[in-house]
């Protein structure tokens, strides 16, 4: 259901775009106007590349380093890569940038004249990544999802010239509960990083440790643990989804789908009783439209 992404598109922007396909939610749906799509891509493409910069996860080969004029010696070191792809971000704004997914924000970002703010937020998220493992407190990782996660909504708000500040507020409950979702789903690859996003204080709680994470299957304190934070992420959504009502038209269904991909991920986690080690519980299609109608219809 994403936008189709023109041939002439080189093979790193390709493989970085393509990867929406794989998103809890629609990135660029068919039914927008393709004005819309074709600027949701570009911001998508932007998200997409800062957060594979940060994990690690770029196409072998090194040609988004060279692209970003990282030496080969350099090409390693993701602190490096982060101040060079911030580097390029700021000719977006002042001059001809050099990474081709770049040169493709580049019209978005004067069409609808977008702020620096929110893709510097994305960069620091993943700048701080490197450099913060582990989170204290709920409001720890709620500041991390301030940077990590809802600049995407409020970019989205901006792209479709709806943004006011009740539902950027709606907008930022709607992406800090994606983020955690993601967060529960990925918890064994993000572990494989050296990187827990469980907030400390509630792990202790619940008397978790670090090795429980690291099981093949969960026991009961780490399901319970799953199940408790999940119960906050669908809280989250449930108070962003009235943004879905406060727009019309084909945006309305984009942003049911994103609401609904969170719950209908919650769904799957749940189904799965909570154990998210052994791989992330994934909705299936099914699941997923009927939590848009119930979306829609503001139930739930």
């Amino acid at each position: 259901m994403t936008a189709t992404i023109p041939a002439r598109t080189g093979d790193a922007e390709r493989g970085t775009l393509d990867k929406a396909a794989d998103e809890n939610f629609p990135v660029a749906p068919f039914f927008l106007p393709r004005a819309w799509r074709d600027d949701l891509m570009a911001v998508y493409g932007f998200a997409r590349l800062v957060d594979d910069i940060g994990d690690g996860d770029l196409a072998p080969g090194g040609a988004d380093a060279r692209l970003l004029g990282v030496s080969p010696e350099e090409a390693e070191n993701r602190l490096v890569l982060l101040d060079a792809f911030e580097a390029d971000l700021g000719r977006v704004f002042d001059g001809t940038p050099h990474h081709p997914l770049l040169r493709r924000l580049q019209p978005t970002v004067r069409r609808r004249d977008l702020a620096p703010e929110p893709f510097l937020g994305l960069v620091a998220a993943n700048r701080q990544d490197q450099l913060v493992k582990r989170y204290e407190t709920y409001d720890d990782l709620l500041a991390y999802c301030e940077l990590s996660a809802n600049p995407v909504g409020r970019l989205v708000l901006a792209v479709t010239g709806t943004s006011t500040p009740e539902r950027i507020r709606l907008s930022d409950a709607i992406c800090t509960a994606l983020q955690i979702v993601e967060h529960l789903q990925d918890m064994a690859e993000d572990l494989g990083r050296d990187r827990i996003y469980l907030p400390a204080a509630d792990m202790k709680r619940f008397h978790v440790q670090e090795a429980d994470l690291a099981r093949k299957t969960a026991g009961a304190s780490v399901r319970a643990l799953v199940a408790y934070e999940a119960q906050r992420a669908r809280d989250l959504l449930n108070e962003g989804a009235p943004l879905v009502g406060s727009v019309h038209g084909r945006l309305k269904l984009l942003l049911a789908g994103f609401v609904a991909g969170g719950r209908a991920a919650i769904e799957a986690i749940a189904a799965a009783e909570y154990d998210v080690l052994p791989g992330p519980p994934k909705p299936g299609k099914g699941r997923l439209l009927r939590e848009v109608g119930v979306t829609l219809r503001g139930e739930g």
